[in-house]
């Protein structure tokens, strides 16, 4: 029998062709390995699900932070020397949106469903996968990749429960509104990027609220009726992603901390009590979504609510928020480093389902996961990434995290910088720690390119 390193036909299976999935299958197409790409959102989509595109964007249509000094600029850094298409096609159907890299998500899922469908090394099979090992034997690949997302399917969940582990597969979380910027008055809002001083082409739309204003909206949303959870065991909400009805209740001045926050929003030289940000939603800035809006009310309930905001009288949306459960594993517990099963070193997993939380997050473990079959094809063992990288320190978390608990990348979850006596006099120190974290970042992963020949 032929080593994989020298083994001429190399197939692979992916299950998903969200962020994670085609981030692993355009990887592997150009390393000359067959994929056989199943999704099964043109059968029966998921609650969270409105287009036959891949890639869908279901919460919002930022891809976060562009700055190098932030840790999703760490992120992004990482990704593009892996060659990430999710980045290559956000950068061409980029909206403005400050420091932040959001997209036209109709253009986005668009462009990249024709590159994955266009490509002879991607064969798209639209059927729900219910058996990974079956399917490796049916299409005699040698690796399967699930990265079937944060709403997988109930009959492949089912394999998951029964063949991998018994553990709670879920947790909740929500989708923001989208609300037709024609349909409000513009009047009563304003435009201005946060910390920036010029409102002239500014990204975001900002809606002020003053104390009344904001206090009758936190009691609108705590006594509002939200969808029951009839068919919700134990909603465990993503922390980094809470709706705003749950926020509402942990006290009257969370929403002014979070999403509300007003600073670095000044206007005519005062600071609101409270503002609410809105975001290009599209190109042509027909439709803008609201940041950090997610929520569990019933629709009835939202459009209520919202139209009694400032300039939001005769609000009109394009879709209302929402809340669905996420699947997601303890894979700390069942998976190697390099998230292969440790009962089936054949089936990987990818994206979302391993543990991570995020746009970006996801499709760089479907990136890692790929290069980690790579090296087994090339006869190599996985290699280990550093933690000081955002990929290693990903993968750092998710295998030491002793309850499964999804996050996104952030500076935490890097190793600490040490600062001198004059940095940590100086009160540019968190940025400085930030430079110098970003800093190590770029020489680790140039000398890492080396090591591995990436």
């Amino acid at each position: 029998m032929l080593k994989l390193k020298e083994k001429l036909n190399k197939k692979v299976v992916i299950i998903g062709a969200g962020l994670a999935g085609i981030e692993s299958a355009m990887y592997l197409s150009r390393k000359g390995v067959q994929v056989y790409l199943y999704e099964s959102k043109r059968i029966e989509r998921t609650p969270a699900q409105k287009t036959n595109n891949f890639a869908e964007l279901v919460c919002t249509n930022s891809l976060k932070s562009k700055d190098p000094n932030s840790a999703h600029g760490i992120l992004k850094s990482e990704m593009r020397a892996l060659g990430s298409l999710v980045l290559e096609v956000a950068t061409e159907v980029a909206v403005p949106a400050g420091n932040a890299l959001s997209v036209d998500r109709e253009l986005f899922g668009k462009k990249i469903t024709d590159i994955i469908e266009s490509n002879p090394m991607i064969k798209v099979i639209h059927e729900i996968a219910t058996d990974p090992v079956e399917l490796k034997e049916k299409h005699e690949a040698d690796f399967v990749i699930v990265a079937s997302g944060p709403l997988t399917l109930k009959p492949l969940e089912s394999w998951i429960v029964n063949y991998v582990s018994n553990d709670d597969l879920y947790f909740y979380d929500a989708i923001a509104p989208i609300v037709d910027v024609d349909s409000l008055d513009l009047s009563k809002c304003y435009f201005k990027n946060r910390y920036e001083e010029a409102e002239d082409n500014a990204d975001y739309l900002n809606v002020p609220l003053n104390e009344d204003e904001y206090l009758d909206f936190v009691d609108e949303l705590v006594g509002a009726e939200i969808v029951p959870p009839q068919n919700f065991e134990d909603p465990k909400f993503f922390e980094s992603c809470l709706p705003i009805d749950v926020m509402a209740k942990r006290g009257v001045d969370t929403l002014r901390f979070s999403c509300m926050k007003p600073v670095g929003l000044e206007h005519e030289g005062k600071t609101p009590h409270a503002v609410i940000q809105l975001r290009k939603e599209n190109l042509i800035g027909s439709a803008y979504n609201m940041v950090g809006f997610q929520n569990r009310l019933k629709y009835s309930e939202q459009v209520r609510i919202f139209q009694k905001l400032p300039g939001f009288k005769e609000a009109s949306f394009n879709h209302l928020g929402s809340v669905h459960r996420n699947t997601y594993l303890h894979s700390a517990r069942i998976l190697e480093k390099d998230f292969s099963l440790k009962k089936n070193s054949h089936i990987y997993f990818a994206g979302q389902i391993s543990g991570v939380e995020g746009y970006t997050e996801s499709a760089a473990i479907g990136l890692y996961v790929a290069h980690q079959i790579m090296r087994r094809y090339e006869g190599l063992t996985p290699s280990i990434w550093p933690c000081e990288l955002a990929i290693g320190a990903l993968v750092n978390y998710v295998m030491t995290s002793p309850k499964p608990r999804p996050s996104n990348i952030n500076f935490g979850l890097l190793p600490k910088v040490d600062l001198n006596k004059e940095q940590r006099r100086n009160k540019r120190r968190k940025i400085i720690k930030k430079e110098l974290a970003s800093k190590r970042a770029q020489e680790k992963l140039s000398q890492f390119r080396e090591e591995i020949n990436l």
